[in-house]
């Protein structure tokens, strides 16, 4: 399966998503940025993916996910976590022994994985879908400098989700945003097996 970065981006800034209940998503909503009650003492995970996120969180229907966050963050923050990351699988072409990805991964300010991509419905595709662990170590820098505004998409995927159940599913892609493969310094791919 193709491992590729698509996500809605500009010059300067991406967007990543991220489900949380509705007193966390209140609040970061009201301030632009995350504050209590988001912990800062645990790690968070960033999916430039809407797909994937609404998937997982069962279309904002799950307990503590009830709404989605699309998340702006700059190009530069983004870049500098998947510079930082480690795979949450050890991989011999990068890390060459399991010993010595353990150990990268142990110290690791980011976590990183690749999960099979989703269609609308929720079927997996052949592409696979990265998520971002930010870690304790990078959460206020993730908070106080990358961070240039949040916004609640939770009624664009509800209303997605009531197209699709009724059949609607040409309706429901035009409400999605416009996802796009993100470009990749060879060295960056090649450290977290992105393809090209």
């Amino acid at each position: 399966m193709i491992r590729q970065i698509r996500a809605d981006f500009d010059a300067s800034t991406i967007v990543v998503y991220q489900a949380y209940s509705p007193a966390i998503a209140e609040a970061a909503r009201a301030a632009g940025t995350f504050v209590p009650p988001f912990s800062f003492t645990r790690m968070t995970w960033i999916k430039p993916s809407l797909r994937w996120l609404m998937h997982r969180s069962n279309w904002a229907r799950k307990a503590g996910q009830e709404r989605i966050l699309a998340v702006r963050i700059t190009r530069g923050g983004w870049e500098e976590a998947l510079a930082r990351a480690v795979l949450t699988a050890p991989d011999p072409v990068v890390y060459g022994s399991a010993a010595e990805w353990n150990r990268r991964f142990e110290a690791a300010d980011v976590h990183l994985q690749w999960d099979p991509e989703r269609s609308l419905r929720g079927a997996p595709l052949n592409q696979y879908s990265i998520q971002v662990g930010i870690g304790r170590g990078l959460i206020r820098t993730f908070v106080d400098d990358w961070i240039t505004g949040i916004t609640d998409l939770t009624p664009t995927v509800r209303k997605v989700a009531t197209l699709i159940q009724s059949g609607q599913a040409a309706k429901a892609e035009r409400l999605m945003p416009p996802e796009r493969v993100y470009p990749l310094d060879a060295g960056l791919a090649r450290r977290i097996r992105a393809d090209g």
